[in-house]
């Protein structure tokens, strides 16, 4: 019985890989360059954010005014975001656009993007955003070579331009890449750099604490370096005594 389960086991373990490239693992994804402790990118994510993906979905679990922890006051946060006067600093981050008008304009509720970093990981959004490309045979005009027919619209098409999928012939197999066909209003780097900064943003709010984690952390093992030397000139002090 034990041999059977070993068996069944390594089965497993071998199909794992196929499984991975089966459920899309297999995307090359580009690396997001990540600061969280760059303030100003933060910001600038949270300026975009709230003025593109906010429409439609929310961040229900995330309040403005955590936004303090990247250093906006209660005034920036009304000004630089353009809150509505009915929506307070300590509210939630909820969309403009109702779940059931949503689902009746895309066929679908946008998902809640409070922990979408964390369930999706920063490089697959910061690839994602920056892989959409003009497709005429889909009724919103769009495709993504790293989610395929999705449902979304392209929000940021007027700042990146319009790219198309071009299919290349490369000793004897299908190589497919983007082209930018019409150009927005952003040059190529500076809409990754915005991406680059969205995505800095989203991983932020996935989980706020983090930075104030990671400072209690240094403060917490600084502590205890200071506490070694001290319990270890003691400990000298004691035994030389003895001796």
């Amino acid at each position: 019985m034990n041999a059977i389960k070993k068996l069944c086991t390594l089965l497993l373990l071998a199909l794992l890989p196929g499984l991975a490239i089966a459920s899309g693992a297999g995307v090359q994804l580009d690396k997001a360059p990540l600061s969280l402790q760059d303030q100003a990118s933060l910001q600038r994510g949270a300026k975009l954010f709230t003025s593109r993906c906010l429409a439609c979905h929310a961040a229900s679990y995330m309040r403005y005014n955590r936004l303090h922890d990247i250093g906006m006051s209660d005034q920036q946060i009304k000004t630089e975001l353009e809150l509505p006067e009915d929506v307070k600093v300590g509210s939630t981050m909820q969309a403009a656009m109702d779940a059931n008008s949503a689902k009746l304009a895309y066929g679908i509720a946008p998902p809640d993007l409070s922990v979408i970093a964390r369930s999706r990981s920063a490089d697959w959004l910061y690839t994602y955003m920056r892989s959409f490309y003009a497709d005429e045979n889909r009724s919103i005009g769009w495709n993504n070579t790293v989610f395929p027919d999705v449902g979304m619209p392209f929000v940021l098409a007027d700042l990146q331009g319009e790219q198309v999928l071009a299919v290349e012939q490369h000793e004897g197999h299908e190589r497919k890449k983007l082209v930018l066909k019409t150009p927005g209003s952003m040059q190529s780097a500076e809409y990754d750099g915005a991406i680059a900064d969205l995505t800095n943003y989203l991983v932020f709010m996935g989980e706020p604490a983090k930075l104030v984690r990671y400072k209690i952390g240094w403060i917490v093992l600084g502590f205890l370096f200071i506490l070694f030397l001290l319990l270890y000139s003691l400990k000298r002090e004691i035994w030389r005594d003895l001796h």
